[in-house]
């Protein structure tokens, strides 16, 4: 099927987040400060203190549940209802983006506002303004757990992430330093003359050959390029304001 329109693929981290007010793991505050990451967020944590880990991740629940989209989410799906054909890869496991009104998002570390079984993956349960506790199961009687990718666990959606990149005409990477594997990998699935650009504020951050940096925060630098490939009405990659 021939497109309409240039794709835009969207890659979003914990930053577009963070200026909603959702704590990264790597804050020296907020939820995570006081939790090893070895003791809430890895298979191992679950099998030693399954509540616990309940605990941790009914916090986090309630936080994104207290969170808005930003400026950048807004803008992205804004572009989306004027036509433009975008596609969103988030490592995030809140659901702004959605609730900014876009409507192709691909969570590849899960989604915090779904429970699974503990036994079988493709068991998924939207658990509303509920949150899950022990003895809460699947229809197959085991106990459910958060649906989020934990440190030690395959990413299943990333084959599915790669084809999306790969029908790329421009990538737009946010709130994410292309570092962290395996979605900084997601850059070598780009099609050869499909441009990547970066938005991100700091300056000193090491970028792939072949980038462009755009530096800016997201809930800046986003919404000013949308507002420039709206007027233009196409997508490109402009020269730093």
């Amino acid at each position: 099927m021939t497109r309409k329109s240039p794709h835009l693929v969207v890659l979003t981290g914990a930053g577009i987040s963070a200026e909603s007010g959702i704590q990264t793991f790597r804050a020296h505050d907020g939820l995570w400060a006081d939790h090893r990451i070895e003791d809430v967020a890895t298979p191992e944590a679950w099998a030693r203190d399954p509540a616990m880990v309940l605990r941790f991740y009914d916090a986090r629940r309630e936080q994104v549940r207290a969170a808005r989209p930003n400026a950048a989410h807004r803008a992205l799906a804004g572009l989306e209802a004027r036509g433009f054909e975008v596609s969103i890869i988030t490592q995030n496991i809140d659901d702004l983006h959605e609730r900014a009104g876009s409507r192709h998002v691909l969570h590849l570390h899960g989604e915090i506002m779904m429970a699974r079984s503990s036994v079988n993956p493709r068991m998924r349960y939207p658990l509303g303004r509920d949150n899950i506790a022990m003895g809460d199961v699947c229809d197959q009687g085991s106990q459910l757990r958060p649906d989020v990718v934990w440190f030690g666990e395959a990413v299943p959606a990333y084959p599915q992430a790669c084809e999306i990149v790969a029908e790329a005409d421009l990538l737009l990477v946010v709130g994410t330093s292309l570092v962290v594997m395996p979605a900084a990998a997601l850059v070598d699935e780009l099609p050869l003359d499909a441009e990547c650009m970066l938005v991100d504020p700091d300056e000193q951050l090491s970028i792939p050959p072949g980038v462009t940096r755009w530096v800016a925060s997201a809930g800046e630098g986003v919404p000013a390029l949308v507002r420039q490939w709206q007027r233009e009405g196409r997508l490109f990659v402009p020269a730093m304001p």
